[in-house]
């Protein structure tokens, strides 16, 4: 199949006045996607993520992964001559893609009314930490106190009661994807109507509907069953658990359907580890009076091996246990290398860098080669005619 050079979204402009992380990764994607993204940042201080560290020479690891294909211009739209060309770049746009607080594009006059009266085509997309209702629409949008009121937190508490800090920025994300989601639905139906539309996209809302499992216990007593349990997903089933091995090091086991657990019985020759009665509703339980055995079997096989070479036997097997990677061993392991998930593009400054790749690359949707995230207003010129 011959590779679609420009991208599946090629000649779309989005219009892109967000910062951090739910909307630049949003927006990146539709670059990836062909889409012509124009950036829009404060003058001298630029995007907060410009700032984060760590950094490759001198620029952001972090901002040099979410801003990709874009192009930066500066514009302070407390100024009206700014504001204009913010209104101009918005009424000759497809997309446009904020991440302010509620209220504040009102008080800047690039709302969506504003751009509506613009642009009665436009794709209005507002990314926002709970959205613009309720009782916690003005909060900041930062995704630990986002996660926080979602259940997520309060699934699996420690020994001493108290919330696990959480280690990935799943409401960042979780927003991210829906307003993808969100502004390709929008594209497709601007086909049949004609006409744009405001999508309020809340990063409680977009993981909130992903809490499923995690509420599930939840959904079953607000039904009236009190009788239910819950999936031991968390822990508590010796089979769905991390063990350390003889090295130090841990890996995550995932035993859970019976036929894979009767396999890695046979393999270890714990025969007497299977159990005849068992049945599929068994599978997320903690498995009652064999817990102790099982967990007890588990521990003493991986503390056997040291880790790569206890996981080099389970692969052999096809086995779901696998290596707890740190971030050095996951972006140079086999996989990411076979599925080609980190690409080496070449920046001005920095020289080449790596950058996590997009997944969507074997399908003939994505652009052929990226281009790395702008220096700040390094399109002025090219966009709005000054330096």
């Amino acid at each position: 199949m011959k590779k679609n050079i420009d991208g599946a979204l090629a000649g779309l402009t989005v219009i892109d006045f967000s910062r951090m992380l739910p909307g630049p990764w949003c927006t990146q994607m539709l670059a990836d996607l062909g889409a012509q993204v124009i950036k829009v940042e404060q003058p001298d201080i630029g995007d907060p993520g410009r700032h984060n560290e760590p950094n490759f020479k001198d620029g952001s690891v972090y901002f040099n992964t979410v801003n990709l294909n874009k192009k930066s211009i500066t514009l302070d739209l407390n100024k009206e001559k700014d504001l204009k060309i913010a209104q101009d770049l918005i009424k000759s746009a497809d997309i446009v893609v904020e991440t302010f607080r509620t209220g504040v594009t009102h008080r800047l006059g690039i709302d969506f009314e504003t751009a509506k009266r613009l642009n009665p085509k436009i794709i209005y997309c507002s990314i926002t930490g709970f959205g613009q209702s309720g009782p916690f629409s003005q909060i900041p949008g930062h995704d630990l106190v986002v996660q926080s009121v979602t259940g997520i937190m309060g699934v699996n508490l420690s020994n001493e009661g108290f919330p696990v800090m959480p280690t990935f920025q799943t409401a960042d994300y979780a927003g991210s994807a829906y307003a993808l989601i969100a502004i390709l639905a929008a594209l497709h139906r601007l086909k049949e109507t004609g006409l744009g539309v405001y999508l309020d996209i809340s990063m409680f809302d977009s993981l909130f509907s992903m809490t499923n499992i995690v509420n599930g216990l939840a959904m079953a007593n607000a039904s009236g069953n009190h009788q239910t349990s819950a999936m031991k997903l968390y822990g508590e089933n010796p089979r769905y658990s991390i063990y350390r091995t003889k090295d130090g090091k841990f890996v995550t086991v995932s035993l859970l359907e019976t036929r894979i657990w009767a396999h890695f019985c046979e393999l270890i020759n714990r025969k007497d580890l299977i159990s005849d009665d068992e049945t599929p509703k068994d599978r997320h339980t903690s498995h009652g009076a064999n817990a102790i055995k099982y967990r007890e079997a588990l521990e003493r096989f991986c503390l056997s091996s040291e880790r790569d070479e206890l996981v080099a036997l389970m692969i052999k097997h096809n086995v779901p246990i696998l290596p707890v990677y740190t971030p050095d061993e996951a972006i140079t392991s086999e996989q990411v290398q076979v599925r080609k998930l980190v690409e080496w593009i070449q920046h001005p400054t920095e020289g080449l860098i790596p950058v996590l790749a997009n997944p969507l690359n074997a399908f003939s949707l994505t652009i052929k080669d990226r281009n790395p995230a702008p220096n700040l207003g390094i399109n002025n010129l090219e966009v709005i005619g000054r330096s």
